[in-house]
């Protein structure tokens, strides 16, 4: 794995693997998300990744703090800090990005981002208009759980970076016609004209 420096200390992301062991463990609902969860979708790798993503509720943010209790936890707040994370502490609304590394002296292994939700319903955190039924947010295959590909797209659409222009290339074609309507609309709702709307509606 790269590693990577940062003002917060150096990143070297553990192995998806590892990561995915570790969260099984945990009771509450949690899925692979950020690049990898492009990688899984298009079934190969295509690109190197600088960290590795784990989504979850916020509802659930105890549970998964509680499951990292002998880790060193740090959350962005506010975003574009780092603080720790103690255990038991519910993080503000405004938090969703946090660190996670074995030690204080050591580099920083993975993230967890917190998603919103509203009892059975998803809900964009970026615009509240955009939902979608939980039970449509991720796919189980291979037995890892991992974010359905047109929704990280979205959050991918923002300001695309090189790699993420690369994602969405590599997936578009996986992409069924119901997936490719779900995020033209959402791409519309968001940001109104977007480069993404008119490669998903020729292909």
């Amino acid at each position: 794995m790269p590693r990577t420096e940062t003002p917060w200390g150096p990143w070297e992301p553990a192995p998806l693997a590892e990561v995915v062991t570790l969260f099984q463990d945990l009771a509450t609902p949690w899925w692979v998300s950020g690049g990898y969860a492009i990688e899984l979708a298009v079934g190969r790798s295509f690109r190197q990744h600088g960290d590795v993503d784990i989504s979850v509720l916020r509802r659930d943010q105890l549970s998964v703090r509680a499951l990292l209790a002998d880790w060193d936890v740090h959350a962005a707040d506010p975003p574009g800090t780092l603080r720790p994370w103690p255990v038991g502490e519910a993080l503000p609304d405004h938090v969703h990005d946090i660190w996670v590394r074995e030690s204080s002296d050591g580099p920083w292994r993975f993230q967890v981002m917190l998603d919103e939700a509203e009892d059975d319903v998803w809900v964009y955190r970026r615009d509240a208009r955009i939902r979608r039924p939980l039970s449509t947010l991720t796919i189980h295959e291979h037995g890892v759980v991992r974010i359905a590909p047109e929704v990280q797209l979205l959050f991918k659409a923002k300001s695309p970076r090189p790699k993420d222009e690369r994602d969405f290339a590599e997936v578009l074609p996986t992409l069924d016609r119901v997936r490719r309507r779900w995020l033209d609309e959402a791409l519309a709702v968001e940001h109104g004209d977007h480069p993404w709307r008119e490669r998903l509606r020729a292909n």
